[in-house]
């Protein structure tokens, strides 16, 4: 499997920004193609020092990076990575890596 974690930095306006997270890039994100699935943290995640922790963490599942780079270079994929700027100004880091089990 492969998971792609999206990290959203804290927004000025959380309550806008999850009005339009929720409400508009959700449902955008959701038809990309290949998803298996998408998991988003319901609070702010806590970290146990160091820096600020992201203010929400998204997380896709495909089966492949292959899955993962087709996705991303589809249609949707471009809508859903350029609607980023509609909500996301506080900045966002992106991971993709392959999974095991161990």
């Amino acid at each position: 499997m492969t998971r792609r974690l999206v990290l959203y930095n804290h927004p000025a306006d959380t309550a806008a920004f999850d009005e339009y997270y929720f409400g508009t890039h959700i449902p955008i994100a959701s038809k990309l193609p290949g998803l298996r699935s998408c998991i988003v943290s319901s609070e702010p995640p806590r970290l146990m020092a160091g820096n600020q922790a992201p203010y929400l963490i998204a997380e896709l599942e495909f089966d492949s990076m292959a899955d993962v780079q087709a996705a991303m270079g589809s249609a949707v994929g471009q809508a859903t990575v350029a609607d980023l700027a509609n909500f996301a100004q506080a900045g966002v880091a992106v991971l993709t890596f392959d999974t095991r089990r161990v």
